[in-house]
């Protein structure tokens, strides 16, 4: 598996479960045959010879049931130049009782060949949490010291049938993984952040996961990925005796920073050895403590990621970089 396959910032194909489709715009041929509205996640873009995102927001309503849709997928939203999302997002919530069915959201699927992710012009995203609350998975990328009106933010939230939630940033704010960690959310079994650099506005601390590793604010989680960090073994270190671990199923320490002394301190702290999967990719673990990690996973039947290491890494240098930054 390649790093680029890991790191699958491309649309993708499938989301919530189904495969996605993208909205034709007004008087395309192709209206003419769309699926049924709950057989697909539906995705919505504007510009480049599209209408603008309101316009298509009324032509989807317009054109697709919206009560039947059970995920949806917000791709760029803006015309010529990049624009916030708290628009778009404001139609979103407002029509948010026309989709009962809702169950997925992607927030901003935007390749980098559209715009950067630390160039996207986030918002609030707590309205979306607050107006679906049948809402099961939900996927926000974007986030990257765009000033404080346009950065990804999110406010301490009750939500009781979360399951999913992934945070794809180059840099996340402290602010959103402190705002998680005071939030209520007893159905969520998967958990992934993107940490990102603090270059681009990731000053997220481990002191701000703390309660997040504690084990008592996430009663149902199952999968933890605390990824694409340049702290990455400041949080193998925290992991290494966190006791949300031991009821994990999975474990992603991967896309940062992480070296022998992280690595060190997974393989002398509380056992991995009840994982399934411990995905370390991208890293930058010398190849003895590399092997012992295989050994002691293969041993026990887990299977472990070690793809992607960086061979020319100067410790002397420590020029070590996270894969989404920019």
């Amino acid at each position: 598996m390649t790093e680029n396959e890991h790191l699958d910032t491309d649309h993708p194909e499938t989301f919530h479960g189904l495969r996605v489709h993208t909205l034709p715009p007004p008087d395309d041929a192709e209206l003419e045959d769309l699926p049924e509205p709950d057989a697909v996640a539906w995705r919505l873009e504007s510009g480049w010879e599209r209408p603008p995102f309101p316009e298509m927001w009324r032509h989807f309503l317009d054109t697709v049931d919206p009560a039947r849709v059970r995920a949806l997928l917000i791709g760029p939203w803006w015309e010529d130049e990049y624009g916030p999302l708290a628009p778009a997002l404001e139609l979103i919530v407002s029509d948010a009782d026309r989709f009962p069915a809702l169950r997925g959201l992607f927030l901003a699927d935007v390749t980098g060949e559209e715009c950067e992710v630390s160039w996207l012009r986030m918002c609030d995203v707590t309205p979306a949490l607050e107006a679906y609350p049948l809402l099961e998975e939900l996927v926000v990328r974007g986030g990257g010291a765009n000033g404080p009106k346009e950065d990804l933010r999110l406010r301490p939230v009750t939500h009781r049938s979360l399951r999913a939630l992934r945070f794809e940033s180059g840099g996340l704010p402290g602010e959103v993984v402190r705002a998680l960690a005071a939030s209520e959310l007893p159905a969520l079994e998967r958990l992934e952040l993107w940490l990102g650099s603090q270059w681009y506005g990731g000053d997220a601390t481990v002191e701000d996961m703390r309660p997040l590793l504690s084990g008592g604010a996430l009663p149902r989680l199952r999968h933890l990925g605390l990824q694409n960090s340049e702290i990455q073994d400041e949080i193998a270190v925290a992991v290494a005796s966190a006791p949300v671990v031991a009821r994990l199923e999975s474990l992603a320490l991967s896309m940062g920073t992480l070296s022998d002394t992280g690595a060190r301190a997974l393989l002398e702290g509380q056992p991995l050895t009840h994982l399934s999967l411990l995905d370390l990719h991208h890293h930058y673990i010398g190849e003895p403590l590399a092997e012992r990690i295989r050994e002691v996973c293969a041993r026990a039947g887990v299977h472990v990621d070690l793809d992607g290491a960086d061979d020319d890494w100067d410790p002397e240098d420590d020029e070590r970089y996270v894969v989404v930054s920019e």
